[in-house]
């Protein structure tokens, strides 16, 4: 193999690695749609990268190995395939805000933090009413808010996807993940960061969001679970799903319809109260 070919080898196994990062938990036959390349092409990448230390197959709840019928091996990244996405800045912001918390204190690394999160959240509001008018999408419907605010994180370099989720045994949400965090190390040693991230989340949504997991606390990917809907035990069937009106954030001072008022009737207490008083 010559220069130009090791060349070549080189940056389509980093364009492997960074889609793994992105998409992670993914498979192979996934990335090898999203770059356009062989399957085997892309497994051959996959080896070594595993090899490497750089990636490792997830294992889904549970820990059930795989078996006939079972979905194919997906991937995500290691600490150590993480660590090739930080810079040599990472080291010195951490020390000066370590030197900040040490001759001011907590709470001024806290309003530094604060204050770089409003200040994202003023571009990703930006970035979504372009993303939402290229769609041509409803701004209040929030399916379509938590895309475009995917895609405005993934411009801010967080990586980030948008995937539904059945209500199955609990609440139906849209899973809000980051593949990669621009200042996870930062995050690690001061948690505030990611608090007041996911409170510019909720506040972009209009909904009150959880944050399941962080890269900063070890996990994979960055996880917050966004509520669409009620506790359910099944998911919806195609004739509900075709019935089904998109979820629309409610306008500030808008009066109750009669589908959503939660006021008991006033005709079902006074039958009860007539019958009591017969007798």
């Amino acid at each position: 193999m010559n220069l130009v070919e090791v060349q070549a080898e080189s940056r389509t196994r980093d364009r492997v690695r960074r889609a793994v990062g992105e998409q992670g938990p993914v498979s192979a036959s996934a990335l090898a749609k999203g770059l356009g390349l062989t399957a085997a092409a892309v497994r051959r990448h996959l080896d070594a990268l595993e090899h490497d230390g750089v990636i490792v197959e997830h294992v889904p709840s549970g820990g059930a190995p795989r078996g006939r019928g079972r979905p194919a091996r997906a991937y995500v990244l290691t600490a150590q395939g993480q660590e090739q996405f930080t810079t040599a800045y990472d080291g010195v912001a951490t020390a000066a805000l370590h030197y900040l918390a040490d001759t001011v204190g907590e709470s001024a690394v806290e309003s530094f933090a604060d204050q770089q999160v409003v200040e994202l959240e003023g571009r990703l509001r930006t970035a979504m009413a372009r993303h939402l008018q290229a769609a041509d999408a409803d701004p209040e419907d929030l399916d379509a808010r938590a895309s475009a605010l995917a895609a405005a994180l993934s411009e801010e370099g967080y990586a980030a996807s948008a995937r539904p989720v059945g209500p199955g045994a609990g609440p139906a949400g849209i899973q809000l993940c980051q593949g990669h965090c621009p200042v996870r190390s930062v995050a690690s040693e001061f948690p505030h960061f990611c608090e007041a991230e996911t409170g510019a989340i909720s506040r972009i949504l209009g909904v009150h969001v959880q944050r399941l997991a962080t890269l900063a606390g070890g996990e994979h990917v960055c996880t917050t679970f966004v509520p669409t809907g009620a506790v359910g035990t099944r998911g919806p069937t195609p004739q509900e799903r075709a019935r089904a009106r998109p979820y629309v954030i409610p306008r500030a001072g808008a009066a109750p319809t009669a589908a959503t008022s939660t006021t008991p009737s006033t005709t079902t207490h006074d039958h009860h109260a007539d019958e009591r008083s017969e007798r």
